[in-house]
């Protein structure tokens, strides 16, 4: 089977977003065939443009199927492969459910992509939702799969990095000014924290590939986001054993699970801070946590996703149509 991937190319950082690229990857190692179309162009009528300069390409080359990650670049699919190719949509959290601002509520601009999430289900064979939060924006559940993304175990994984006596690390790998990761609620904490030998690590933007690392030498991950649909650096830290305290967003309460040195904070600074001292107390007595074993069994390594989201692929409804 043969794939082409429909995502944004427009960051700076990289060509591909990181965890698409990864989930890309480990369907390759499945034996399927994936080439990729990041977008370039932002805004709706980017993505149009796009899907028009797509539906070129595709006079010249044959795919099975067309996999759009984020609403937006499911229009560009949907322009891009006609009646021709089937196209199968992820959804990604923002599109579905909104960008949020700095008090915790979706902005008035996020509406747009709400409607265009809404209109774009008729003209896709599938949607894969992140979380059962993003998939409640899902009307046609006939085509609703959720699937989380996978983790790649190999490139996140245990590596005892800490410093006997260095000051506790407390790391947040948001983007400290995005409202929806929520940092002052992090900071607030923190400020409750003064007098303990702890130390606040903010190293954003940091490459995808020095993230382990980090994982590794921290003592606790601090994630406080407002909404969220099945957050990655939650998975990829209980992949390396490091500590957590995190809102209650997503499906992050069923990632964690009964995880020692795991804990769901309300967004109140007080109960904040207090899970945070609960956290560095359990990595100064027990060092890791088990959640690399949680991720295990949740399924939630890339292997186990890309089989997944191959039975999608697979679905009956998705073999390729003639053009009418």
């Amino acid at each position: 089977m043969k794939v082409l991937f429909v995502c944004s190319g427009n960051s700076k950082a990289f060509d591909i977003t990181p965890f698409i690229k990864e989930q890309g990857e480990s369907l390759k190692e499945e034996g399927i065939e994936v080439d990729y179309y990041p977008v370039v162009g932002k805004g709706l009528l980017g993505y149009v443009k796009a899907g028009f300069r797509l539906r070129k390409l595709l006079k010249h080359r044959s795919y099975d199927l067309i996999h759009a990650h984020f609403t937006y670049s499911g229009w560009t699919a949907v322009i891009g492969a006609g009646r021709k190719i089937p196209v199968v949509l992820s959804l990604m959290g923002t599109d579905a459910n909104g960008e949020y601002k700095a008090n915790g509520k979706p902005a008035f601009s996020s509406r747009l992509s709400a409607l265009l999430t809404w209109l774009i289900q008729p003209f896709v064979k599938a949607i894969i939702s992140k979380s059962p939060n993003i998939e409640s924006s899902v009307y046609l559940k006939q085509k609703s799969f959720i699937i989380p993304n996978g983790v790649n175990l190999q490139k996140f994984k245990p590596q005892h990095s800490s410093v006997p006596g260095s000051k506790a690390k407390v790391l947040f790998l948001g983007n400290k000014t995005k409202p929806v990761k929520n940092f002052p609620l992090v900071q607030a904490a923190m400020e409750r924290l003064k007098g303990m030998d702890v130390e606040l690590l903010c190293p954003y933007p940091v490459a995808h590939d020095d993230i382990p690392r980090y994982l590794n030498e921290a003592d606790v991950l601090a994630f406080s986001s407002f909404n969220e649909g099945s957050p990655n650096v939650i998975k990829e830290a209980m992949a390396c054993n490091c500590p957590i305290v995190c809102t209650d967003v997503g499906d992050v309460k069923w990632v964690i699970g009964q995880t020692a040195g795991c804990y769901i904070a309300s967004f109140d600074p007080q109960d904040f801070a207090e899970k945070l001292q609960l956290a560095i107390q359990f990595s100064k007595e027990h060092g890791r946590t088990n959640g690399r074993q949680q991720i295990i069994d949740l399924g939630l390594d890339a292997e186990t996703v890309a089989k997944r989201i191959m039975a999608v692929y697979n679905q009956p409804h998705l073999a390729y149509e003639e053009a009418i």
